[in-house]
């Protein structure tokens, strides 16, 4: 089973990550100070009573129930653990909290003839700045997440922007424009690591540019290297006898030949030294004559007519390897469409293999279950290698959904020519065409 996967930015991610620091740090500091307020209001109230006390015992006067400062003699509602202490000849004092009113301060002094003497107090105010101060505490918590997601967002925007470039950079470079550099393009003032990431994409470019093009080298090497021994050997085939074993060599030295002249188209391609001589050209009528020269048993069906700009030689053999592609590994019916300036091949074979699908075509694909297997797999790689050079797109898919069966005709496999929408006519991309005289 797959796992369920949250993508998000590094902006949003370092914003996250500072607010919860920053909420972290707020609600402890908050609590520290909250609780050292509430220590340091409580021992000063605990004085203040232990200061009355001191002068309600000067003016005690052992006659009266309600002393001076309205100290008390015996109170009833004094706390045991005040009158445990006083008990033990200890003066103390004693808070009694309360979680929905202002806390209680007792002080209690035991007096010589064993009575106790107590002052109390409730302090309100206590109360009322501790709620002042949760209250700037709650604010200041909240300022400091606020500014801490903005200053993530501000940090980490800049560090996804530089990311997103080199991203960028690295997709140009991955669809062959070897002329741009990830650390040009991220720019910037700043040195970070995106700028060693940079540089080491930039080394492996440059390195894996120059493996491709020493193993592209040696390839139109060897190719041109074999086909001065290939024409002879062709040219001495057909100075032998007539017979079977003649005949044979005559098809593998011609296959051998085909070989090496596709090898050196394909390193051609591959070299971007390629310039296509744009015409333009009826499209429906242009696929409609060379499918009846290429594949006459290949039905051809018009949408709609189009003019385009493009290269008629290398449009003509893209179609000759798309349909021999069809022929070869497909079934028929072979059907070609023309729709503006989109032309479509379909067989109704077991259709394109996944890998192909997936990655594209690749030269000299083998293995029985691919649909190229018993060729060299230049085919395809040829018409999509001839397709960039006219600007045109080259897909790949099949007829039938992945996994589905495929039954009555439902499969097969579909190549898809995109034509650019380069120099239209006066009438617009899908020029009205005059009638054909009766």
């Amino acid at each position: 089973m797959r796992h369920l996967a949250l993508r998000t930015g590094v902006r949003w991610k370092i914003s996250i990550a500072i607010a919860a620091v920053g909420a972290l740090v707020a609600i402890t500091l908050s609590l520290v100070v909250h609780n050292a307020a509430r220590v340091s209001m409580l021992d000063n109230a605990r004085d203040t009573q232990l200061g009355r006390l001191d002068w309600a015992q000067r003016l005690y006067d052992p006659n009266k129930k309600t002393q001076a400062l309205g100290a008390k003699i015996n109170d009833p509602l004094l706390p045991k653990p005040l009158r445990s202490k006083a008990n033990a000849h200890r003066r103390s004092t004693f808070v009694d909290e309360h979680h929905t009113s202002a806390p209680d301060v007792w002080a209690a002094s035991p007096l010589p003839n064993g009575d106790v003497l107590s002052v109390h107090n409730v302090y309100r105010d206590s109360a009322g700045v501790l709620s002042d101060l949760d209250r700037a505490l709650v604010i200041g918590s909240v300022s400091v997440v606020i500014g801490g997601c903005a200053l993530g967002v501000l940090i980490g925007g800049q560090l996804s922007r530089r990311l997103r470039k080199a991203a960028a950079a690295a997709g140009k470079v991955a669809q062959g424009q070897t002329d741009v550099r990830v650390r040009d393009a991220i720019g910037g003032v700043v040195r970070d690591e995106t700028d060693e990431l940079a540089r080491a994409v930039d080394a492996l470019t440059d390195t894996l540019q120059e493996r491709v093009a020493a193993e592209r080298r040696v390839t139109a090497d060897i190719a041109h290297e074999l086909r001065t021994p290939v024409t002879g050997l062709l040219t001495a085939a057909e100075l032998l006898p007539p017979g079977r074993p003649t005949e044979l060599v005559r098809n593998r030295a011609q296959a051998l030949r085909t070989l090496v002249e596709d090898v050196l188209e394909v390193a051609r391609l591959d070299s971007a030294s390629e310039r296509a001589e744009m015409q333009e050209i009826a499209l429906g009528e242009f696929v409609s004559r060379r499918v009846a020269v290429l594949g006459p048993e290949v039905k051809v069906r018009v949408v709609h007519e189009s003019w385009v700009n493009t290269d008629p030689r290398r449009l003509e053999r893209i179609l000759g390897n798309l349909l021999g592609n069809a022929a070869k590994h497909g079934s028929a019916p072979v059907e070609v469409t023309v729709e503006g300036r989109v032309v479509r091949v379909r067989d109704h074979g077991p259709g394109f293999p996944e890998d192909l699908l997936r990655e594209g075509p690749s030269r000299f694909r083998t293995g029985s279950s691919d649909r190229a297997g018993q060729g060299h797999g230049l085919g395809l790689t040829i018409a999509a290698g001839q397709a960039k050079v006219l600007g045109a797109r080259l897909t790949f898919r099949n007829a039938a959904p992945e996994g589905a069966a495929v039954s009555g005709g439902s499969g097969g496999a579909i190549a898809v020519l995109w034509l650019p929408e380069h120099a239209p006519t006066n009438t617009g991309s899908y020029p009205v065409l005059p009638r054909a005289r009766p």
